[in-house]
């Protein structure tokens, strides 16, 4: 039945898993995380040689088992970024459409394999951006779904209510420090000025969009909160770094699945 996006209807050729074929030149993983298994013994027809990888999910781990399984040569690392997308069902609408960073680990100088996608975005009208630093990028999006995906899960809210509501911010931001502290030990520098450059960002989000884990619990859908709370509590673990926040939202977003 294809999708429908901001009203205009879409149909797409698909191919089964099992189907053989000549190998792609470029496959965007877009999964969440409890599919990534599956999704990568689906594609196994579809990998050769010169075939790479972009793994657009939410989390910092998803590149790491893609590698195990196909190589790290294969791989480039990516975040979708400002998207205020609402899904249901088949129907999909959007304000802003948002970006996708992408690149090796450092960008000072665009490798060939980068150079090869650069080209295919180009082509499809995709917008990108290519960071320098791509492994701060990841980080810089995990901490940021760390507080306003989860916040926004416990407290049942849309963007509006994060824009118009000190103590919604507040929820948020202290669960971003928390793998801000976390991120700095890993040697990723994380600021607070990315925590503003995050609130002005999102004061020019849709009032009515939804974040992806919001829109799981709303639509009664495993969440990923085990990529991120579930991460953060790990990481803190391991670096002495108490996580109080994200172990109160883990408990609550738990409970609410349970229900």
């Amino acid at each position: 039945k294809g999708l429908i996006v901001n009203g205009r209807h879409y149909f797409f050729n698909v191919i089964r898993p099992e189907e053989k074929g000549s190998p792609s030149d470029l496959i965007l993983v877009a999964v969440k995380h409890h599919q990534l298994e599956e999704a990568l013994k689906d594609i196994s027809n579809r990998v050769g040689e010169n075939t790479l990888i972009l793994s657009v999910m939410n989390g910092i781990e998803s590149e790491a088992q893609i590698g195990a399984v196909y190589g790290m040569d294969k791989l480039l690392y990516c975040v979708a970024v400002g998207i205020d997308a609402v899904r249901q069902g088949n129907r999909v609408s959007f304000s802003r459409q948002g970006k996708l960073f992408f690149g090796e680990a450092e960008n000072i100088h665009f490798t060939e394999r980068v150079k090869r996608v650069q080209s295919l975005f180009d082509q499809a009208e995709i917008v990108y951006e290519i960071p320098e630093d791509m492994i701060r990028t990841l980080w810089w999006k995990f901490m940021i779904n760390a507080g306003i995906n989860q916040a926004s899960a416990v407290l049942g809210a849309p963007y509006s209510v994060f824009q118009r509501s000190g103590d919604a911010r507040e929820l948020m931001e202290s669960a971003m420090r928390e793998v801000m502290a976390i991120a700095q030990a890993a040697g990723v520098h994380l600021s607070e000025a990315d925590i503003t450059n995050w609130n002005l960002f999102l004061s020019s989000l849709s009032p009515d969009g939804k974040t992806s884990m919001l829109q799981d619990i709303e639509a009664r859908r495993k969440t990923e909160i085990e990529m991120f709370a579930g991460k953060v509590i790990e990481l803190g673990k391991e670096y002495g770094i108490p996580t109080p926040v994200n172990q109160t939202l883990y408990r609550v977003i738990k409970v609410i699945e349970g229900d």
